[in-house]
C-alpha cells in the first residue's frame, strides 16, 4: 500500500474516533445535563450542543474561509470534562493527519471531504436532509475551548480588527499575478508598477480576519503560575470546570459582529494607506521617517 492510501486510511480512522468521541460528549451532556447558557435567545440544551458539536458542513454560499459560531458556557463536571479532553485530543489527532495530507498529496482533500461522511450514516443523512454540500474540515479539527479552572465572570466582545500579514517578495508576486489574466488592463497597470520597484524589496500581503467572539476568564481563584485570568476565542461553547454547576458571571454581547472595524488606525501604522498590488492585497511598507 503506497503512502497516499495509507494516509487516507489513517485520516478515516481519525474521523471515525473523532465523530465517536464527538457523539460520547453529546450523549453525556444529554443524559447528566449541566448548568448552560447560549448567546442570542438560543436555548443551551442538548439539542443546541449536539449541534454545534456536530456542524461539520458548508452551507451554500459560505466563504470557505469563515465558520460559524456557537457561542455559549457550559458548565461541567470531572466526567464531562474527561468528553472534552477526549474530543479535542482526537481533534489534534485528525488535524495533524489532514496537514500531512495537505503537504504530501493534497489531490486528496477534495475526495476526503466527499467520502467521509458516507462512513457515517447519520451524519450522511443529516446533510442529505439539510441540503448540505460537503465537509468543512476547519469546523471538523477546531478545538473546544476550554477554561482550566472555575471561573468567577466572563467577559464576551467582538474582535473584528485581526489581520494576518504575511512577507512577500517581488519574484513572489510575480509567480501569482502571472496566473491571473494578464490580458486585463488593471493586471497590466499591476505588473507597470511592480516593475517600478526594486526587485530586492519585500512588500506585505494583507488578508482581514474574519470576526471572532473573544472572551475575558477572571478565574475564581489564582490558578498555580499566579495568572488570575486569561483571553481566547471562543467560536465554540467555553465548558468551564465547575464544583457547584453555578454560572459565572457574564455579559450579554451583541449577537453578530459590527459592521465596520472597531480598532482605529494606529498612527505608526507599518504599511501604506492604499494597496500597492490590489488583485492580491499587497502593501508597501512605509518608508521610515527622516529625523531632522
Amino acid at each position: 500500500m503506497d503512502l497516499q492510501y495509507q494516509l487516507l486510511a489513517k485520516l478515516e480512522q481519525a474521523f471515525d474516533e473523532l465523530i465517536s468521541a464527538t457523539f460520547g460528549l453529546a450523549d453525556h451532556f444529554e443524559a447528566h445535563p449541566t448548568a448552560a447558557w447560549a448567546l442570542s435567545n438560543e436555548t443551551a440544551d442538548a439539542a443546541w450542543l449536539r449541534r454545534a458539536l456536530t456542524d461539520f458542513w458548508y452551507q451554500d454560499g459560505q466563504d470557505g474561509r469563515a465558520t460559524r459560531n456557537y457561542i455559549g458556557l457550559i458548565m461541567a463536571d470531572e466526567a464531562l470534562m474527561d468528553h472534552v479532553a477526549s474530543v479535542n485530543r482526537h481533534k489534534d489527532a485528525f488535524a495533524l493527519l489532514l496537514r500531512e495530507i495537505r503537504n504530501t498529496t493534497p489531490t486528496l482533500i477534495p475526495e476526503l471531504k466527499a467520502t467521509l461522511p458516507f462512513r457515517h450514516p447519520v451524519l450522511h443523512n443529516y446533510m442529505k436532509g439539510e441540503g448540505l454540500a460537503r465537509l468543512h474540515l476547519k469546523q471538523c479539527w477546531r478545538r473546544l475551548p476550554v477554561a482550566e479552572a472555575p471561573v468567577a465572570r466572563v467577559r464576551m466582545a467582538w474582535y473584528s480588527s485581526g489581520r494576518s500579514i504575511k512577507r512577500i517578495s517581488v519574484a513572489e508576486i510575480e509567480q501569482r499575478l502571472a496566473r491571473l489574466n494578464n490580458e486585463a488592463p488593471h493586471v497590466q497597470i499591476q505588473w507597470q508598477k511592480l516593475a517600478g520597484i526594486p526587485s530586492g524589496e519585500i512588500l506585505a500581503q494583507v488578508q482581514d480576519q474574519a470576526p471572532v467572539m473573544r472572551a475575558n476568564v477572571f478565574y475564581r481563584e489564582p490558578l498555580d503560575d499566579g495568572r488570575t485570568r486569561r483571553a481566547m476565542n471562543v467560536p465554540l461553547p467555553l465548558f468551564i470546570p465547575s464544583p457547584d454547576n453555578r454560572l459565572p458571571q457574564h455579559n450579554e454581547p451583541a449577537s453578530a459582529p459590527p459592521l465596520e472595524r472597531t480598532r482605529a488606525k494606529r498612527g505608526d501604522a507599518k504599511l501604506e494607506e492604499e494597496p500597492f498590488i490590489p488583485s492580491l492585497r499587497v502593501y508597501r511598507y512605509r518608508m521610515p521617517t527622516q529625523k531632522s
